[in-house]
């Protein structure tokens, strides 16, 4: 592999997560001799890009796009910033960078969040290399490492950042959006649904909040012995492409007829919205009219988003799609369900029972294995930070720079060198 000089390197990136934080990560990499550009599709893509020098706007058809982007990339582009690798744009133009020999860098929420962001260079979530790597040869690898693994903060500010700066961005494409007329979300929603949503959900943020509270409190007073279903947002890139439902109502009734037909009959079961849940679907009234039709009602629950520690503490056992939620319950050791492709999902850790087995009997899992797995993720595609809260943002900005500088990825530097890359100085750290 040759090694470019950071002067003969120009990095071009497409969409990235609501806020400055690719603007903020572009003007790190100047600082260090590389030169940036952006491509933006929207108005909210332009206002948080604040240097109109190094961007530019595609305003085409979709269809017009995997031509563009060619002609593009082959104006002596060395490395792609992607965030997520299912949104159409990022699809069709990691198929050209691949073809032309570009690096490319997938950045995405983290897989041990939400202390976490995640870095790779093949693919993400589904298409993570993890896949293809044994725990065997995770343990080779990390033999070459000495340290303690570290523990999350007690407490993390990103999600009110995440919701208004999403309102934000969609505001801006609402009524901002002249000059990008044949834009078109990546998202089944319309762009006022999707503003308006963003809206709905920081006005009722302080009584769903109050809501959510009493509910929890409720829960866990009454002392019932209760099953967890973490949910997960309809529309992301990880239920779209990485499992076979088309959103969290499919999923709900199929985890309470397996629950009422199987469960003991003194077991409750709770579904945990995520916290960016923006209602699109009513699901505390999915919850109500299925434990009506399999006749569980008053055993089955919905609290809204917000903070999971609480409920887990106090759960029998976890199931859900392909969170990366459900992570936090095995560091607590807690049986675990999925029912689509994730990075965590293997058989040392995670039931291969199926979905009625599971709530008659969950089998927990080989704990030691699983801690094996999350010091090596610690070493290599997870990096401290996040891309909402500014604290968060420096944070992960101080080792992802050098990350996405160096010539091999964090797996092969932890291969083939006697230490962990950059980020081993943060393990032990909380």
């Amino acid at each position: 592999m040759k090694t470019l000089k950071n002067q003969d390197r120009s990095f071009l990136f497409l969409q990235g997560p609501h806020g400055p934080f690719q603007y903020e990560f572009s003007k790190r990499l100047v600082e260090k001799g590389v030169s940036v550009h952006k491509i933006c599709f929207n108005a909210g893509d332009r206002f948080f890009w604040r240097n109109s020098k190094t961007r530019s706007d595609f305003t085409g058809k979709l269809e017009n796009w995997p031509e563009y982007i060619q002609d593009v990339l082959q104006q002596g582009y060395t490395d792609l910033v992607v965030y997520g690798d299912n949104r159409r744009v990022h699809v069709d133009a990691v198929k050209c960078a691949n073809d032309l020999g570009i690096t490319i860098h997938y950045l995405e929420e983290g897989y041990l969040r939400p202390y976490w962001a995640t870095y790779e260079r093949e693919g993400v979530n589904g298409d993570s290399c993890l896949l293809k790597t044994s725990i065997e040869d995770m343990r080779k690898d990390m033999d070459k490492v000495s340290a303690q693994q570290p523990s999350a903060p007690v407490r993390w500010g990103d999600m009110r950042q995440h919701i208004l700066l999403g309102a934000v961005y969609h505001w801006h494409i609402l009524f901002w959006n002249k000059d990008y007329p044949n834009y078109v979300s990546h998202r089944d929603n319309s762009v006022r649904n999707e503003f308006q949503l963003h809206l709905v959900k920081i006005l009722n943020r302080i009584p769903h909040a109050i809501q959510r509270r009493f509910s929890t409190k409720r829960l866990v007073k009454s002392g019932v012995s209760y099953h967890l279903g973490i949910l997960q947002l309809s529309h992301d890139a990880s239920i779209r492409r990485h499992s076979k439902y088309t959103g969290m109502d499919v999923f709900m009734r199929e985890c309470v007829e397996a629950f009422a037909k199987h469960a003991p009959k003194h077991h409750h079961l709770v579904f945990k919205a995520h916290p960016l849940e923006d209602e699109r679907k009513p699901l505390a009234q999915v919850t109500t009219d299925l434990s009506k039709e399999f006749n569980v009602d008053g055993r089955i629950h919905y609290i809204r988003g917000g903070k999971l520690a609480q409920i887990l503490d106090f759960a029998s056992s976890v199931v859900t799609i392909n969170s990366t939620a459900a992570q936090q319950a095995l560091w607590r050791g807690l049986p675990i369900k999925t029912m689509g492709t994730s990075v965590y999902d293997r058989p040392e850790f995670t039931s291969s029972q199926d979905l009625g087995a599971f709530f008659a009997n969950p089998k927990k899992p080989d704990l030691s294995t699983y801690r094996d797995y999350r010091q090596y993720l610690l070493a290599t595609s997870q990096v401290p930070g996040g891309f909402y809260s500014r604290v968060n943002r420096q944070r992960l900005l101080l080792q992802l720079v050098d990350l996405v500088l160096e010539p091999k990825d964090t797996y092969n530097i932890l291969k083939e060198t006697s230490a962990a890359p950059v980020q081993q100085s943060m393990l032990g750290t909380g």
